[in-house]
């Protein structure tokens, strides 16, 4: 497992819309450890594989039960709402508050191949829909409501 640099905003790759995954091999194995391993490094609670310069559809997060691990996640339900403060780690110093749903469930892929449905409500939720939209070019300070 290795560290790996965390671009920061500016750098356009955070602007650009992730591949699917399709094929899960010692690739993709190496780059999720190393995700894990960067996002607890850098005092995070979630990382997108764009964020250390992979457009691949790869997210990871760990708000404190554990760590998650998703490929080619994808929102299929969602319910309520919330407005609360959130920061990251490409955008090193910036806060804002963002509405974000209550509740989600999310689907996609752990890193054995296995489709698995998941749900999260408050910062879990908070957390999918952050990463998801960074496997889409879309950072927090676009959805800021001050």
């Amino acid at each position: 497992m290795a560290i790996r640099n965390i671009i920061k905003e500016g750098d356009p790759t955070l602007r650009k819309k992730s591949r699917t995954v399709d094929k899960i091999d010692d690739r993709i194995q190496t780059l999720i450890d190393d995700m894990v391993e960067t996002m607890y490094e850098a005092d995070g609670v979630g990382l997108a594989a764009p964020q250390v310069g992979i457009l691949k559809r790869i997210i990871v997060i760990d708000v404190g039960d554990g760590i998650i691990e998703l490929i080619n996640p994808e929102i299929i339900e969602r319910k309520g709402s919330q407005i609360d403060n959130e920061g990251c780690l490409s955008v090193p110093g910036a806060t804002g508050e963002v509405k974000r749903p209550m509740w989600v469930k999310v689907k996609g892929l752990n890193r054995h191949g296995q489709e698995v449905e998941l749900e999260g409500e408050e910062l879990l939720a908070r957390a999918f829909c952050h990463e998801i939209d960074h496997l889409e070019g879309i950072l927090f300070i676009d959805k800021v409501i001050k």
